[in-house]
């Protein structure tokens, strides 16, 4: 039997064949209806465990495919500018973000930004790069006695992760650079994510980043997805009128939530649907 076009195939049903996804809550679908019909809308999204299923190797991510889609929809609609808010510099955020989806981006949790090819916010002097090596120095040794533990470099620091590191070596390799890392330089700003620790030498958040964009794009309103701790602080800059949007099972600020990235692409669709019918 041939396979239905998309058309004619209900929204919830997943192309892979696997259970069919929890449908939208019926207020979310609404106030997804409300927002797409300002003129102006701003769609900013978290990657890693929103877009795209969270994998042992961050290269290897890749958001779904019927999210890009979805995306490639938006992105085509009049008055809608799609970006990403993450917790990847923008050189990894490069190498993840479908290069058929044209966004604004920002990375290392708000302390990069670029609303387009050229123009681009430095996120760090010769003075901050100095203390980033230096933390590397000290910090570098630890992690490389853990097996499984690596460091994912980033402009203004880096993350120490442990996500196939045994529970308990992961917690013992956490304590032991943390307080590495406070002997050497009281001023960190220092982050915690799912099995990643996280420091810096320059103090932003998403909600900083997000707060940028707004700034730079003035949207008339301003959607935001995500399901890192370090989210919260983009749902809590949020302002009326916009949509904060929770992925996963975790405690938030957010009035809504979806509980996987496959029913986060449920929330696109929507909102291309009711774009096009705007």
């Amino acid at each position: 039997m041939s396979e239905r076009p998309m058309s004619e195939r209900p929204m919830n049903e997943p192309r892979d064949g696997s259970a069919p996804v929890r449908p939208l809550d019926a207020g979310l679908v609404a106030e997804l209806r409300r927002f797409a019909a300002r003129e102006t809308v701003l769609i900013a999204l978290d990657f890693d465990g929103t877009l795209a299923p969270e994998v042992d190797v961050p290269d290897e991510a890749r958001a779904l495919p019927a999210a890009v889609e979805q995306l490639e929809a938006l992105q085509r609609a009049p008055g809608v500018t799609i970006a990403f808010v993450s917790g990847r510099s923008l050189a990894s955020l490069d190498v993840v973000v479908p290069p058929s989806v044209t966004a604004a981006m920002i990375g290392s949790h708000g302390l990069e930004l670029r609303l387009a090819p050229g123009d681009e916010v430095p996120a760090v002097d010769a003075a901050d790069r100095a203390r980033v090596e230096a933390l590397l120095d000290v910090l570098s040794p630890l992690v490389d006695a853990v097996e499984g533990a690596w460091i994912e470099h980033k402009p203004a620091g880096f993350a120490v992760h442990t996500r196939v590191v045994e529970t308990d070596a992961a917690a013992a390799l956490q304590a032991a650079v943390r307080e590495a890392a406070a002997a050497l330089d009281a001023g960190l700003t220092v982050r915690d994510g799912k099995n990643v620790v996280e420091f810096a030498v320059r103090d932003a958040t998403k909600g900083d980043g997000l707060r940028a964009l707004r700034s730079r794009l003035r949207p008339d309103a301003v959607l935001f997805a995500g399901d890192d701790v370090t989210d919260e602080d983009a749902l809590a800059a949020l302002e009326p009128g916009d949509v904060g949007i929770k992925v996963g099972d975790a405690s938030t600020v957010a009035p809504w939530r979806v509980r996987s990235p496959q029913q986060l692409v449920l929330v696109l669709a929507a909102l291309a649907d009711a774009r096009q019918s705007a």
